[in-house]
């Protein structure tokens, strides 16, 4: 077995703080910000604002309500939440209990940039963080493939499908700045921005932002959040039907935008396929992660959902379809076992 289930204890933890995590971010739009409430009186009466400066840099002022007993209780629960550590005792309790916690370090990036509103701005956190995140919230503990010195992001670039307000800016670089970590970004050879942040310092801690391949192949700069991002071929397949988890560690949790387990799997197989013969012994962490939520999908009665992904990847032209193919026979080579039609069905 490639996992183990994780304890009903664990499983009931970890959905109570996703669930916890999610209503705190709604209900504290605000909390990644730096503000003051203000009262100010107009006409004899006092009304409660509160001014804020956007993570680009732009001070705004929102109406928060009149000067009555309902609004200075809203503002004293927001102050409290403020000075505690929401979320912290129960993202420690579902560690306790089994969960997987995302390495101190990079949470520390990610909560920073959940702050920041990347992933309201339609970022998706990929790679072996992503697949951590898929071990809570499926229920299991991997046992193997989810070690990792990468933190990886992706947008879906210029196309992104979001509803999102027409001047919302957010910025990457100024928030991976304040985290003091000297992170710093790699420049293109053309002297532009680069999709790659690195600690010259730390070799062990690296960052990347990647969007879906281009026509120009160049780096997709991306002013409204002050970020380029690195185009990859094939990436476009994780980035479709993507959905929600919830990453935690010591410190607290953070909600993210992740690919669908299932889609993530085969996008796997497909990076397997993409690489040159000599550099794919160097991908069996990917070839792992793939076996090991197919097995999951497999024994779970959900393979039909990997099939699903499996079809759409082949029936994107003969490219697709051999690079697909050459992951899963690397796949099948050390998990035999997998090899079900239930799985592998080609739709005619």
């Amino acid at each position: 077995m490639r996992y183990t289930e994780l304890p009903l204890s664990a499983q009931t933890a970890y959905a109570e703080l996703a669930e916890q995590t999610r209503a705190f971010e709604t209900t504290n739009a605000l909390g990644g910000l730096t503000g003051s409430f203000q009262k100010l009186a107009r006409k004899g009466q006092g009304y409660w604002y509160f001014a804020y400066r956007e993570p680009g840099g732009k001070v705004r002022i929102s109406y928060v309500g009149p000067d009555d007993e309902r609004v200075r209780a809203l503002i004293e629960r927001f102050r409290k939440s403020r000075r505690g550590k929401p979320l912290v005792p129960q993202a420690q309790s579902a560690i306790a209990l089994g969960c997987a916690p995302t390495a101190p370090k990079h949470f520390r990036i990610v909560k920073r940039l959940a702050d920041y509103g990347f992933f309201r701005a339609g970022g998706v956190l990929i790679g072996t963080h992503a697949f951590i995140a898929y071990g809570n919230l499926l229920g299991v503990r991997w046992t193997h493939g989810s070690s990792t010195l990468d933190v990886d992001f992706a947008r879906a670039g210029k196309n992104v499908s979001i509803a999102l307000p027409a001047d919302l800016r957010i910025d990457v670089h100024g928030a991976l700045e304040s985290l003091e970590m000297g992170l710093l970004p790699l420049t293109e050879f053309d002297g532009g921005a680069g999709a790659q942040y690195r600690n010259p310092g730390d070799q062990e801690l690296r960052l990347d932002f990647v969007t879906s391949a281009t026509r120009k192949g160049k780096a997709v700069v991306m002013p409204e959040l002050n970020l380029a991002l690195e185009p990859l071929k094939f990436m476009e397949f994780s980035l479709e039907g993507t959905t929600q988890g919830c990453i935690f560690g010591s410190a607290g949790a953070c909600t993210v935008n992740l690919p669908a387990p299932e889609r993530y799997a085969v996008h796997k197989l497909i990076v397997y396929g993409e690489r040159p013969a000599a550099e794919r012994p160097k991908s069996r962490k990917d070839i792992l992660q793939s076996a090991s939520l197919a097995e999951y999908f497999l024994a779970s009665g959900q393979a039909r959902a990997f099939n699903k992904a499996w079809n759409d990847a082949l029936s994107r032209g003969s490219g697709w379809k051999k690079r697909a193919t050459a992951g899963k026979s690397a796949l099948l080579a050390v998990a035999p076992e997998l090899e079900q039609p239930v799985l592998w069905k080609e739709k005619r």
